[in-house]
């Protein structure tokens, strides 16, 4: 059963010479108990989308129902209730730096009236969950990033939301501390089965924890479904960059933006190219091995690699075929009987600029 869903919503922002569409005509919808991804370079309009969620920024047309409810329809004070369900968490943590562990976790549940008593108590489990029980007493500026990020969750856990919202948790994070974040997630997620929205720039975050992932370019969805499927079967432009890049997508651009072409692809100078991509399904033969003894034909490895995609090894490689037309398509036959994804990529797939 879906606990969000996001009916034709466009956002517009009206400045002083113009007006700046930043979201067209979103539609998706998120289940449950689900862990979702919403990936896109910078300004392609995801955090726009993420505060929209909850209203925190409305939107210029078009409908967010949470659990059937439409917020566009409810008053003030409802939608201050409903956002009770909704926790949120930043990229720059966003803690009250004048006060300690405990009373940056208690002071949600104190301003909706708790006890001190039992919001203190609450808190204390809380820090428990997120393992920072000694931490109580600290102040944020005594904390690692990691540390401070965990005392968001737990702040963010207090109301016992039914929806977590990650607006780039993980950006400021170096790359272990990211992991055991994500851990974290997935565990609160398994334990509690508490929906949670990943808003990330990070193909690594999405691979990593989503089940499903919208990918944002432009201030519109391109592409959504299974983080898994995308993966195998990227369509869009976009999905193929982050997915063949591996990624960054803002590090991407910044490094590339003169050429506006794929780094890898722009190495790749057989005629024909194919990705490859191994299933659980996947024979475990030697495939690549045995198709060239098979044809007596060589082929090049171009690209290889292994990706954890949702806890699951996903190999894939890059293989420049024969020159031979009738050849190459009989070597992809062969690839695709063996339970292979197969697709082939040219280099004016990764443009960027749209053309």
């Amino acid at each position: 059963m879906a606990i969000i869903e996001i009916k034709n919503l466009y956002k517009t922002f009206s400045t002083k010479d113009s007006e700046v569409e930043a979201l067209k005509d979103i539609n998706f919808s998120v289940e449950a108990g689900d862990i979702y991804g919403i990936i896109g370079m910078s300004g392609a309009g995801k955090s726009t989308l993420v505060r929209c969620l909850n209203f925190l920024e409305r939107p210029t047309k078009g409908s967010v129902l949470v659990e059937g409810k439409d917020l566009g329809s409810l008053s003030s004070s409802e939608l201050r209730s409903l956002r009770c369900n909704i926790g949120m968490i930043f990229q720059n943590f966003n803690l009250l730096m004048q006060n300690n562990v405990m009373d940056n976790v208690t002071f949600p549940l104190t301003i909706h009236g708790m006890s001190k008593k039992d919001a203190a108590e609450k808190a204390k489990h809380l820090l428990e969950v997120v393992g920072l029980s000694e931490k109580a007493s600290a102040y944020p500026a005594q904390l690692s990033g990691g540390q401070r990020q965990r005392v968001a969750i737990a702040r963010a856990l207090a109301s016992d939301p039914k929806i977590l919202l990650c607006d780039e948790a993980t950006s400021a994070l170096d790359p272990q501390t990211t992991q055991q974040i994500l851990d974290l997630l997935k565990k609160i997620n398994r334990d509690t089965g508490i929906t949670i929205i990943i808003i990330t720039h990070s193909m690594n975050v999405v691979r990593e924890i989503c089940r499903n992932v919208a990918i944002v370019e432009n201030g519109e969805i391109v592409e959504n479904g299974l983080v898994e499927d995308i993966f195998t079967h990227p369509r869009s432009k976009a999905a193929r960059r982050l997915i063949i890049e591996g990624k960054d997508p803002d590090q991407w651009d910044e490094e590339h933006s003169e050429k506006k072409t794929s780094p890898i692809v722009d190495q790749l100078r057989e005629d024909r190219r194919i990705r490859i991509v191994f299933s659980s399904n996947s024979s475990y033969e030697p495939v690549i091995a045995n198709m060239i003894l098979s044809f007596g034909a060589p082929v090049n490895i171009l690209y290889a690699a292994t990706k954890d995609v949702n806890g699951v090894a996903r190999g894939e490689m890059i293989l420049g075929l024969a020159k031979d037309n009738e050849l190459a398509e009989k070597q992809i036959s062969y690839l695709k009987e063996r339970g292979l994804a197969v697709e082939e990529i040219t280099g004016a797939e990764y443009d960027t600029t749209g053309n």
